[in-house]
């Protein structure tokens, strides 16, 4: 791995790298998603089976489309048991970790007959994309529907592309099933967005629609986004590490190289404050390279997007990993904890040596729909909140609001709102002799 001088100018030019990576930066495919969301749009179903014949080499209609029971039941048939029970586990833990994110309704009632308050309550249908084919991951599924079943949203439903056979990936269908979806569809690519998104004679609209894809679908949901809600615009995979003298360059060079297989714009970093360490990481991820299956892969992202970076001190280091605001933040210090009250910007962040970014990815219980591209400084993970909206509640008696009324007629009328203004004292014009 390329390894650098931490300074202003090589973090400008490393940021200004990673932003490449974004997909608002991939403007060509734009016209070719805004062309497939009208058509399903005007057409609905007509549009979505012909896309499906095109692209997934799949003829379906309206009444092969959904996902059966049967089909269901069959990929469990399919799918290891050892590995069934490994998903049934994950899913436990995920769910134990987003029950802890509920909160309740609650209201604020004063002497004087005001209550004022803020209702939570779960959106009505959410719509859950899954890739399918070599990009199929049954732990997104678990990551994107459990929170929605937990928040209490009462219909969740699944889009994944078809094969060509007509199947789905049966580790997603099982991922699904144990997460409690109410309704699949074979449906792939930005049509299902759109689909999702408009709805069609098959598959309803959906107030939210969360789950990764490849960049068609992220241009997609950004298009549809206002029409629906959505989880994010996400990127590639990204981890940054943040580590010393006493980390153990082995394990290092383990969990950067674990992002970087992802794809070949996937970004590995490492900051540390030791040159020792670089040079032992480097080693080390020449002899993985030479083990691990995707080394192409490997390969293509560290030459672009990996870097180790030699920082001069501990606070730089930090310093430098708020800027970046990673997806993953490992923190291998002597200190991790400490470390981590000073980071301000990270999607996740795991510490010490036994929390490797992969018991996020599959098993610890904390989601892993992350924020990408820098966007942590104002993105947070995918949570309950993201399938919960919240309403204002506001009550006042007469009482109360008789005291207030001439403040508030004070501010519409400086706003220029006369009818504001009369609103208010109408309640009380004829108490003080006023005409409205």
């Amino acid at each position: 791995m390329r390894t650098v001088r931490l300074t202003a100018e090589t973090k400008r030019n490393l940021l200004n790298d990673l932003l490449k990576r974004s997909p608002n930066n991939y403007v060509q495919y734009e016209e070719t998603v805004n062309r497939i969301i009208a058509d399903v749009r005007a057409n609905g179903d007509s549009a979505l089976f012909s896309y499906t014949r095109q692209l997934d080499r799949c003829s379906l209609d309206k009444n092969s489309v959904r996902v059966t029971e049967e089909e269901i039941r069959h990929a469990y048939d399919r799918v290891d048991a050892g590995f069934v029970e490994v998903m049934k586990k994950s899913a436990a833990n995920i769910r134990r970790f987003h029950e802890k994110q509920l909160r309740n309704s609650w209201f604020d009632i004063r002497p004087d007959g005001t209550i004022l308050g803020m209702r939570f309550s779960p959106i009505a249908m959410a719509g859950v994309y899954a890739p399918g084919g070599k990009a199929a991951y049954p732990s997104s599924v678990l990551m994107n529907v459990i929170p929605a079943k937990v928040a209490g949203v009462g219909r969740v439903i699944l889009c994944t592309p078809p094969g060509p056979d007509g199947n789905v990936n049966a580790g997603t269908l099982v991922a699904a099933h144990i997460g409690g979806v109410d309704e699949i569809y074979k449906a792939g690519g930005a049509q299902a967005i759109a689909a999702m998104a408009f709805g069609t004679e098959s598959i309803p609209k959906v107030d939210k629609i969360t789950g990764p894809g490849n960049i068609f679908v992220a241009l997609a949901k950004k298009a549809c986004f206002g029409y629906v809600g959505i989880d994010s615009i996400a990127g590639p995979s990204e981890i940054l590490v943040i580590a010393d003298e006493t980390a153990n360059p082995r394990y290092v060079a383990a969990d950067l190289l674990s992002q970087a297989e992802h794809d070949e714009l996937a970004s590995a970093i490492l900051i540390t404050t030791s040159e020792k360490l670089a040079e032992e990481v480097s080693a080390q991820v020449d002899v993985f390279l030479e083990k691990l299956s995707r080394k192409e892969i490997l390969r293509a992202s560290l030459e672009h997007y990996g870097y180790i970076l030699l920082a001069q001190s501990l606070d730089d280091a930090v310093e430098a990993a708020n800027d970046i605001a990673s997806e993953h933040l490992e923190i291998l210090t002597k200190d991790p904890f400490s470390v981590m009250t000073r980071i301000r910007n990270a999607g996740a962040i795991f510490l010490g040596e036994y929390s490797s970014e992969p018991l996020g990815d599959y098993y610890a219980g904390p989601n892993h729909v992350l924020p990408t591209n820098g966007t942590a400084r104002f993105f947070s993970p995918l949570n309950v909140d993201d399938f919960v909206k919240k309403s204002s509640v506001i009550s006042y008696s007469r009482e109360a609001l008789k005291k207030a009324h001439e403040d508030i007629e004070c501010f519409a009328v400086n706003e220029g709102l006369t009818a504001h203004a009369n609103s208010i004292r109408v309640r009380f014009a004829q108490e003080e002799g006023e005409q409205s």
